[in-house]
């Protein structure tokens, strides 16, 4: 093993970036947190430079400070807040994509010429594991021309998919930074409120995945009375892992990869981050194969939980963008519904509160339907009406699988707020979705 001899600083990859070269780098917690929050620093000799990315969490003037938008370029699979303030520095740019195609759809269009990201430090046998995401890592890693490892003691080992040797690693930088964490913010008492709802729908045995937000926490604090169910989801979160530690989580009812936890990455607090370590149950593979809905439906019972922004009466959820504004993106959220239905007695659910304070014109605020007739101009249809099984709200629960567009017009409309839904009612007369 050659460890010693691939060591460099931070200083020393920089200076092995040049123009227009394409940079990926892991998602959320195995993002390259030390390089990328310099990478600004060697806008002076650097052009047209991109860089790939999803969920990214660290401070990085390259992309957030206005100055460096002709050295730097961002596109990512997913926005967080960061991504969407930098939207109107003019070099931050979405990629659309179902999550378990991101990589194989991305190396049909370019291959990275630099693969960075992070990885703890090797075994005795020379394997570095990824440690928190493997949703497009590895793929991207042998696409790489150049690749490029921040070594962290602080990250946990993990299993499943997520071993590269140091022969196939170039360059490797010690850090010791705090890994990010997602804290775990208690669930309002509408996230309860819907959580209790889809809890009443899962039932012992069942196979759940959960994506990222109030609701879905809510929903995991809602099954702590179910019993031996399993976990094959995108994103192992902390409420998972506390499922997991009160035993509800067994995976003993799995069809597949029984008494298993799989996933494709991890992120919320330490607490999971230790749960995971060296914790031969839990396996993060290829997202590739993870979110394919074949596999997903290859569990019996699989039972999807995600949200949404908007929907519209016919049945279309726009989760990604507010009209034409990237707010989050698609995620694994079709990847999972589809996935969820295809399984034997499987369920998708579909998850938001029935209204919001929308900022108007004149700045004041006011209370709007997140049901409505159609849908914001321009808004990402990041679920379409063919693919929705149970939307959620507060209200209630409407399952639209299999039901016409008129019956849909009824059971949304009982589930939005009942301040609109006289209104909704005239709106789906006048656009023809119902008669009298």
């Amino acid at each position: 093993m050659d460890y010693k001899n691939k060591l460099i600083t931070v200083e020393e990859a920089l200076e092995k970036i040049k123009s227009k070269d394409i940079i990926v780098t892991g998602l959320a917690a195995a993002e390259a947190k030390a390089t990328l929050e310099k990478l600004h620093t060697i806008s002076h000799r650097v052009e047209d430079v991109k860089v790939i990315t999803c969920l990214p969490m660290a401070y990085a003037p390259y992309f957030q400070d206005p100055s460096y938008k002709d050295n730097f370029h961002m596109e990512g699979w997913f926005y967080t807040g960061p991504m969407r303030k930098a939207q109107k520095n003019g070099n931050v740019s979405f990629i659309p994509n179902h999550l378990h195609l991101a990589a194989v759809n991305r190396l049909v269009y370019d291959q990275p010429t630099i693969y960075i990201g992070n990885a703890t430090p090797p075994d005795k046998h020379g394997y570095v594991s990824l440690s928190l995401s493997n949703v497009y890592e590895k793929r991207m890693i042998e696409a790489a021309d150049l690749v490029i490892l921040e070594i962290n003691p602080k990250l946990p080992r993990t299993f499943g998919d997520m071993e590269v040797h140091i022969n196939d690693i170039d360059y490797m930088i010690e850090v010791d930074y705090d890994i990010p964490e997602l804290p775990d913010v208690e669930p309002s008492e509408l996230d309860k409120k819907i959580g209790n709802f889809i809890a009443d729908y899962i039932h012992d045995g069942d196979c759940i995945q959960l994506g990222i937000g109030g609701i879905p926490n809510a929903a995991a604090s809602a099954l702590h009375d179910k019993k031996d169910l399993g976990i094959h989801t995108e994103m192992l979160t902390t409420g998972m892992m506390k499922l997991v530690k009160s035993g509800v989580i067994t995976g003993k009812n799995k069809n597949v990869n029984k008494g298993k936890i799989v996933c494709t990455f991890a992120l919320g607090n330490r607490e999971l981050y230790d749960f995971i370590d060296n914790n031969p149950s839990v396996e993060i593979r290829d997202g590739y194969h993870v979110n394919d809905p074949c596999v997903i439906g290859e569990n019996d019972n699989q039972v999807s939980i995600n949200t949404t922004i908007e929907v519209d009466l016919t049945g279309q959820c726009a989760s990604e963008s507010i009209g034409t504004v990237q707010y989050s993106g698609t995620g694994g959220q079709a990847d999972t519904a589809i996935g969820a239905q295809r399984a034997k007695n499987g369920r998708s659910f579909i998850a938001l509160y029935s209204t919001t304070m929308a900022k108007q014109a004149d700045g004041t605020r006011k209370l709007i339907s997140k049901i409505v007739p159609t849908l914001k101009a321009g808004a990402a249809v990041t679920l379409s009406r063919n693919d929705v099984d149970f939307v959620v709200t507060e209200y209630g629960v409407a399952q639209l699988k299999g039901t016409s567009i008129a019956e849909r017009v009824k059971r949304l409309i009982a589930i939005a707020h009942p301040d609109f839904r006289d209104e909704l009612r005239n709106q789906a007369l006048e656009i023809g979705f119902i008669h009298e």
